[in-house]
């Protein structure tokens, strides 16, 4: 077994790796970039190596950084991760010759899993089903038009090296099968370097299903079960879960049989994972190997015990499998979220900045640990509170992993999870995996890979977050409200006649960004202290409720009419514009429950009243400015001023968390003045340009 390894990579999976490493008794390496120097991963690591400047294709992506690194630390062992340099076959080839263990597949398996055309050949070729299609470089529009009438339409044009959804369209006629593939073939030079595209059949109502496998040296291959990754927005998984819902018995084990014989079929010495879209008929077809660990796979670990990274370890240092295809286990259902930085409510844009506040659930099983009976709460992360997400990388926070007995019971846990997951200083996704997780057809298991784009495709928005109860959120401002004038009213030295009085009678205010809002009236009787609970009547609806959470806290853990409960309520500077007139307040409450949020002023009757009078000031008119609608750097301004511009022509080029986002004009003017400059890191509607 290795002494010491290195391991490739950053933030969640370099902390993942190390967790396992640490309990085998292995010292470890992280490298980092200049981004990343207060990075978990270095804390965590009993060695750190600088790679260079935060870009990673200066730092994370550069060879013979990473072959220094290991030379210069004595480390015997190279584990990449996933993403950057982790299926480069001439990375692996490298670390190799270089006289060093590659904790992953042999440099040969990665490169014949690494072209798709050529990976769906070798797939036929070992009795894989494959999806009925064109398998060679097509090499022009008319002739991609031809092929797809044979094949018959819909189908798909992909390029061939392509991935993360770069070099895909779905043709549904002649038209879009030649622009189509034009598209495609100019995007996958553009950002692949090779300009080769196939067509394929589009199998209708998909799913994303996925089996693991797990080979060694010895010729010993197993199948893992698999995983349904349906859930995906733009090509990008948002909710993985294991089992999957949808597959029977029969085709797992149809699946499963089939991913060992590719696995075979190529050597395949280490974790890796076989993708296939699955029709609404259960019929499978092969989509391509991942020949890495895969994000998503703790819900693997969670239903079968094993640890895959103590594996792939214990593979790449020669040792057999330790059970074979019978071994492997099944117990109960496994759910991850990925939890990201990215504002669910301006179109997913990146957030990146500081986690002034960082607070995840409590965690009741570990990686590299056993999951304990009955199931429990895992957080993978590679951050924590203070520090930065940095705009040059990915933009996940972490992973938040939940085992239950069923389905039902993995989902109801996932839930309450996410209510007591505190992320400030950036927005995150939490509330939009709230709402995925509340939808019926999610509940039902009824969903494909479209789901994301049928049900959100306008965009999400806090009216797609609806609360099965939101009155309770309205009754939990008014206990919060009520335990404070409790505390208010034991502070010393108040005049006689003008003392905090603890009137039952009270107004809860409902605001919102557009100026409107709603008033409930509210009784709070029985209100005791020392217990922590109250009835608080709203609307003649009763809310029995008990907490001992204690105030300036953001989580409030209690229960209401008998039943278990996790908040986030706060004190806050309303960002809405019924607040005094427009202008922020800092009397207002939030709560945040099952991903609804509301900013509430909880007053007393006459107090009401006189809000009610108070006139809404409008927000300031900014049409004339560009703003930025995310934190990021500036890469380019397209236009000078004096320029006339038209709708939809280009302005400024924004990149944060790897993603360029164009940012064009609304409608047609002149450019007046610009206010920031080519290189300069933005914040949030920071205005960019002017118009005249």
């Amino acid at each position: 077994m290795f002494s010491k390894i290195l391991i490739a990579n950053r933030g969640e999976i370099a902390c993942r790796v190390i967790k396992t490493a640490k309990k085998m008794g292995i010292a470890t390496v992280a490298v980092y970039s200049e981004a990343d120097r207060d990075a978990r991963h270095v804390e965590l690591a009993d060695e750190s190596v600088l790679l260079g400047p935060a870009p990673s294709r200066e730092s994370y992506l550069v060879a013979d950084k990473i072959i220094a690194a290991a030379k210069k630390t004595g480390a015997e062992a190279i584990h990449p991760g996933y993403g950057f340099l982790s299926e480069n076959e001439d990375f692996a080839r490298r670390v190799e010759e270089e006289g060093f263990v590659f904790i992953g597949p042999k440099h040969g398996s990665i490169a014949a899993m690494g072209d798709k055309i050529a990976s769906k050949k070798l797939a036929k070729a070992a009795g894989v089903s494959t999806i009925p299609g064109w398998n060679d470089a097509i090499e022009s529009p008319d002739r991609a038009v031809q092929i797809a009438r044979e094949i018959g339409y819909p189908v798909m044009i992909k390029a061939s090296a392509g991935g993360g959804g770069k070099g895909l369209r779905v043709a549904f006629d002649d038209k879009e099968a030649h622009e189509g593939f034009a598209s495609c073939r100019n995007e996958a030079k553009a950002s692949f370097g090779d300009d080769r595209v196939f067509i394929e059949k589009f199998v209708e109502e998909p799913r994303h299903i996925e089996i693991q496998v797990l080979g060694d040296a010895h010729g010993n291959i197993v199948y893992l079960n698999e995983r349904e990754c349906s859930i995906q927005r733009r090509h990008q998984k948002v909710i993985e879960e294991a089992p999957s819902p949808f597959i029977s018995d029969a085709t797992r084990r149809a699946m499963g049989e089939q991913a060992v014989a590719l696995a075979r079929a190529v050597n395949y010495q280490s974790a890796g994972t076989v993708e296939f879209v699955v029709g609404r008929d259960q019929g499978f077809y092969f989509l391509e190997m991942n020949t890495r660990l895969q994000v998503e796979h703790p819900v693997t670990e969670c239903i079968t015990g094993v640890d895959l990274v103590e594996l792939m370890i214990r593979v790449a240092a020669g040792e057999r499998l330790p059970f074979t295809q019978a071994d492997v286990k099944r117990n109960g259902w496994a759910m991850e979220c990925r939890i990201n930085a990215e504002d669910p409510f301006r179109s997913f844009l990146p957030s990146t900045g500081r986690l002034v506040r960082y607070l995840p659930p409590p965690a009741t099983m570990e990686a590299a640990g056993a999951v304990p009976e009955g199931g429990g709460v895992r957080v993978d992360t590679g951050v924590y509170e203070g520090g930065e997400i940095p705009m040059h990388y990915d933009s996940m926070i972490a992973k938040l992993i939940v085992h239950g007995r069923d389905r039902h019971e993995a989902i109801a846990r996932m839930r309450e999870a996410l209510n007591a997951f505190v992320i400030r200083g950036i927005s995150s996704n939490i509330p939009f995996q709230a709402a995925l997780l509340a939808h019926p057809k999610f509940v039902a298991g009824d969903f494909n890979t479209g789901f994301i784009a049928e049900h959100y495709g306008k965009g999400f928005s806090s009216a797609d977050v609806p609360h099965d109860d939101p009155l309770f959120l309205v009754a939990l401002a008014a206990f919060v409200r009520r335990k404070a004038r409790e505390r208010a009213s034991g502070i010393s030295g108040q005049l006689d006649g003008h003392g905090v009085e603890h009137l039952p009678d009270l107004v809860v205010v409902v605001l919102d960004r557009e100026g409107r809002h709603r008033q409930h009236a509210v009784r709070v009787d029985g209100f005791d202290a020392a217990a922590g609970t109250a009835d608080v009547v709203v609307e003649g609806r009763h809310y029995a409720i008990q907490s001992a959470s204690r105030l300036g806290e953001p989580l409030m853990v209690g229960a209401c009419n008998g039943r278990a409960f996790t908040a986030q309520v706060e004190r806050a500077y309303s960002t809405a514009g019924a607040a005094t007139g427009g202008a922020k307040s800092p009397l207002a409450i939030r709560v945040a429950h099952d991903g609804t949020q509301i900013e509430a002023l909880v007053l007393l009757p006459r107090a009401a009243e006189l809000f009610a009078l108070m006139p809404h000031k409008a927000p300031p008119d900014l049409s004339r400015f560009l703003l930025s609608p995310m934190p990021g750097l500036l890469v380019d301004v397209a236009v000078a001023p004096g320029q006339k511009v038209r709708a939809g022509e280009r302005l400024a080029v924004i990149e944060a968390m790897k993603m360029e986002n164009i940012l064009t004009a609304a409608q047609d003017g002149t450019v007046g003045e610009l206010l920031a400059k080519k290189g300069e890191s933005l914040a949030v509607d920071q205005p960019i340009l002017s118009f005249a």
